[in-house]
């Protein structure tokens, strides 16, 4: 969990995204940073050392928000149908608010920077990963969802259908309804694990 961030930094790791998200990892100078930002580069090391401890906060930051989401979604009282659907809508509802995170969920050279970084990006995998599968084994057991397809074989194909809309809408240059368009490919993921 993040303590203390401050809205300076926020700010710094929100332009950081958009930086990333139009330039790529190469694109990320603490030049190109105070550019955005409209100050002076020695400034930006008054509140991080360097650009990977911004990157670091930048993935600490979207850990924290998607455990927050995801444990109030798992903890709610929604049927299964409904949570594995909140999952997803709750992602194509943030993103689509803060496209700058993006880079982070396609991890478009990021997870090549440092260990550090690696390892909170497989945090952050396994954290999505993770709530799939708990939704997907209680609708299993339940016999909501079909037992003819592995557990992991579905979480596989969700994160995967999850992962390909974030890339086209990336593509088409955040031109669509992430949201809309992102929560109409996972019905149709639903109907094809249901068992009705």
């Amino acid at each position: 969990m993040i303590k203390d961030i401050s809205d300076r930094q926020l700010e710094i790791i929100e332009a950081s995204g958009k930086i990333l998200m139009e330039k790529g990892i190469m694109g990320l100078t603490t030049k190109n940073l105070a550019v955005e930002m409209g100050f002076s580069e020695s400034a930006l090391y008054r509140h991080f050392k360097n650009k990977d401890a911004i990157i670091l906060l930048l993935i600490q930051f979207l850990c924290d928000n998607v455990t927050q989401r995801f444990e109030k979604i798992l903890k709610s009282d929604l049927e299964i149908d409904e949570k594995f659907m909140a999952l997803f809508s709750s992602h194509f509802s943030f993103f689509g608010k803060n496209p700058h995170f993006s880079v982070i969920m396609l991890s478009e050279g990021v997870i090549d920077v440092s260990d550090e970084i690696k390892n909170y990006i497989i945090k952050l995998i396994n954290l999505n990963i993770g709530s799939i599968a708990t939704v997907v084994r209680e609708g299993q057991e339940k016999r909501f969802f079909t037992k003819s397809i592995p557990t992991d074989d579905i979480v596989h194909f969700a994160a995967g259908a999850f992962r390909f809309e974030m890339l086209k809408w990336k593509m088409s240059g955040y031109t669509f309804d992430l949201e809309q368009e992102g929560n109409r490919m996972m019905k149709a993921l639903l109907k094809l694990i249901s068992t009705d």
